[in-house]
């Protein structure tokens, strides 16, 4: 492997983007192990040897998309928790946020559900762990307040519907694509119709 401090050369942010959104979509389609530089460097049609003049390893290359992913998120999900809204208002929003993000990292969003719970065991990934460990607090939060403060059932079971909101929503990456017939937005609030309000007409 060339000497990353030796070789490496700082791409534009336009040609840096566009590398990684090609080894995002091949990490995606074929799993963090068996995709190797010389396959991403295929999928870009560059030499391996060239692609080691932007990034030192696959390693680095998936640290930055998924840490860019994540900081994305955060900052749209800190925006909504912290601008007061009411329970059902929040998880609104923070539905509506996270179709913003399949739709921007759709890639990325496939990446994680797949490849975080072993990766977060390694030092470089830990943010991964921290990063669940923060989502769970605030979904989990939202729901109890909803339930305290009687906008949501009493009798709901807080963390089963935690999993629940949480992978019908992020499972959407799995065959969302940009550019369709509906847009985020249009998705967030149906899936919030039938999350919050069902599918069976009321009499």
């Amino acid at each position: 492997m060339p000497n990353k401090k030796k070789n490496q050369v700082t791409a534009s942010p336009e040609r840096r983007r566009e590398l990684l959104g090609t080894a995002a979509e091949v990490f995606a389609a074929q799993g963090y192990n068996a995709t190797t530089v010389r396959k991403i460097a295929d999928a870009a049609g560059m030499l391996a040897g060239s692609l080691y003049y932007h990034f030192d390893s696959k390693e680095s290359m998936l640290d930055e998309i998924l840490s860019t992913f994540l900081d994305e998120l955060w900052e749209g999900y800190d925006s909504v928790l912290a601008a007061g809204l009411g329970p059902r208002e929040t998880i609104e929003a923070l539905v509506t946020e996270s179709f913003r993000e399949i739709d921007r990292h759709r890639a990325a969003v496939a990446i994680y559900q797949k490849e975080s719970r072993h990766l977060s065991a390694q030092p470089r990934f830990h943010y991964l762990a921290d990063s669940q460990q923060k989502f769970e607090k605030a979904w989990l939060g939202t729901l109890e307040r909803g339930v305290r403060a009687r906008v949501f059932r009493a009798d709901l079971d807080i963390r089963l519907t935690y999993r629940f909101v949480r992978d019908t929503v992020w499972v959407a990456a799995s065959w969302y694509r940009p550019g369709g017939l509906h847009s985020p937005e249009e998705i967030a609030r149906q899936y919030l119709s039938m999350v919050l309000d069902g599918i069976a007409l009321r009499t």
